[in-house]
């Protein structure tokens, strides 16, 4: 597996492999509604964040999005044939440095508030810590870097 940097000319499979989750899934549609849509991840990419993606046999199968900010990871997704192999973690752990290099010591995120989805005790195994509900049926998890 290689990860390397993603790239405004990704964008396209970033959001292919974002439609493609199971769980916690959105349509492109949902996605413009929440305001992510091409232009908006390319302004990100240009200004704040950084994303990451992860290839096999240069076959796109997962992304990750931090920001750099507000400490925070904005996406992490994984085609569903490669969950549970180890891509995830390797993500994670990219974005996880790049924010300590960026001077955060505490990061966060926020996903579906359902411990029954597979996301919930990803996070918790990786030692992010459930901290506190939020609207839109949502959780913060938090993390401090040493």
């Amino acid at each position: 597996m290689k990860i390397r940097s993603a790239q405004l000319e990704d964008i396209e499979t970033l959001f292919n492999i974002r439609v493609s989750v199971e769980e916690n899934h959105l349509s492109r549609e949902e996605l413009a509604a929440l305001g992510v849509t091409p232009k908006t991840v390319a302004r990100m990419l240009q200004t704040n964040c950084h994303a990451w993606l992860a290839e096999i046999d240069s076959q796109a199968i997962a992304f990750i999005m931090a920001n750099a900010q507000e400490g925070s990871i904005f996406v992490i997704a994984v085609l569903p044939a490669f969950a549970g192999r180890g891509v995830g973690r390797a993500l994670m752990a990219k974005a996880e440095e790049w924010l300590r290099s960026q001077g955060f010591a505490e990061i966060w995120l926020l996903t579906a508030n359902d411990p029954k989805l597979r996301a919930y005790g990803f996070y918790q195994h990786l030692g992010w810590i459930a901290d506190e509900s939020q609207p839109d049926e949502l959780i913060k998890f938090t993390k401090r870097q040493s």
